[in-house]
């Protein structure tokens, strides 16, 4: 799961982690949120483009895993007798959505959206890993381990769905783009742990 994996720029903040560990219900709740988002972001892909047929048949088993997810991390929540409370301001994905390339044909768009999806998948991804490593709450430790390998996988998922609507140079070369535009995002944002991302 290092960079050379996930391919992602810049690792997060090593004090991210240690923020995060004394605001446990915040992470918690805002984890919740994002699993909810992705469970809707792959329904809502499934709706724009279901003449797409290997997107239809790749997206539909991650939407049941994400919700999934979701009811997983309720439970943890209830175990240490938090409520879900209301979704916060993502100020991270505001920023990434301003990266997406307006206009183009339907195709680039559908390009432009699957990377994103497989960038907030990847930072994700890196997230739960400092958790299961850093985290002193065995439980939750263990938690976000199953969590890392089973997210893993989504982002490469996203990436080869991109490969197979637009040439794969050109995804590649604009994957590298994205990746650098969060790279500098991450860069201008305050370290929080009361946030996912």
């Amino acid at each position: 799961m290092e960079k050379h994996v996930l391919g992602l720029e810049l690792p997060t903040d090593p004090r991210w982690v240690n923020i995060a560990e004394k605001n446990i219900a915040d992470i918690l709740i805002d984890h919740a949120y994002c699993e909810q988002k992705a469970a809707s972001s792959c329904i809502s892909l499934i709706i724009t483009y279901p003449e797409k047929e290997k997107l239809v048949e790749a997206l539909t088993p991650v939407v049941a895993e994400e919700w999934a997810h979701f009811e997983r991390v309720l439970e943890q929540l209830k175990k240490r007798g938090f409520t879900l409370g209301f979704p916060r301001k993502d100020e991270y994905v505001e920023q990434l959505q301003k990266v997406v390339k307006k206009g183009g044909g339907r195709e680039q768009q559908l390009v432009e959206k699957l990377l994103l999806n497989a960038l907030i998948e990847a930072r994700s991804c890196e997230r739960f890993r400092l958790l299961w490593k850093e985290i002193g709450d065995t439980e939750l430790s263990n938690f976000y381990y199953e969590l890392m390998v089973s997210e893993a996988g989504h982002y490469k998922n996203f990436l080869a769905l991109a490969k197979e609507y637009m040439n794969p140079e050109k995804v590649e070369k604009r994957w590298r783009e994205i990746l650098e535009q969060e790279a500098a995002i991450l860069k201008g944002m305050e370290v929080r742990g009361d946030r996912m991302h």
